[in-house]
């Protein structure tokens, strides 16, 4: 499942979390040509990460509209290899450099980065705070370019880490 081992495929997965768009929309949103914004839609679909959200019809013809059910569970399946998170951690660190970039100049950023060991109960409050955020932010995510939003980004990963061998300690020291 390397779906969303894309940059292109994460910023449609953003953008239908909050909206149902046909291919069209998800194009003229991302600058991208419909046929590429098509391919990616199909891909998505394909492997269950979206779900045909009606149709429209254009100019004599029908347009498909997808969104993104996100909080269906893992984006990258129970059957993922740590091949295919690796490539998906790959991606979505690629993505933040590109948002980053894109940043509000003048307002505060927050970024955190740790490794590190902290108490079993500290680590469960900062799982739920974390997931809490998370299902605010999806939740409420509105269309791209609503009245009265803020274009944002929210990135979080959490995870318990097991300690390298002493050996490979000693050797990077």
């Amino acid at each position: 499942m390397r779906a969303t081992a894309h940059p292109v495929r994460l910023q449609i997965l953003s953008l239908l979390t909050g909206a149902n768009m046909s291919a069209a929309e998800i194009a003229r949103e991302l600058d991208i040509s419909h046929a590429n914004a098509s391919y990616h839609l199909r891909f998505l679909a394909d492997t269950g990460l979206l779900v045909e959200a009606g149709e429209e019809k254009i100019r004599g013809g029908v347009a498909k509209r997808y969104r993104h059910p996100w909080d269906a569970g893992d984006p990258q399946g129970p059957r993922a290899t740590d091949e295919d998170r690796a490539l998906y951690i790959r991606a979505v660190a690629e993505e933040m450099v590109r948002r980053f970039t894109s940043r509000r100049p003048g307002v505060r950023t927050m970024i955190t980065e740790a490794e590190m060991w902290v108490t079993p109960e500290v680590w469960a409050q900062v799982k739920a705070l974390v997931e809490q955020a998370a299902h605010l932010v999806h939740g409420e995510a509105q269309r791209p370019r609503t009245a009265g939003t803020l274009h944002v980004n929210m990135t979080a990963a959490t995870f318990e880490m097991v300690d390298p061998p002493t050996s490979t300690r000693a050797k990077k020291s």
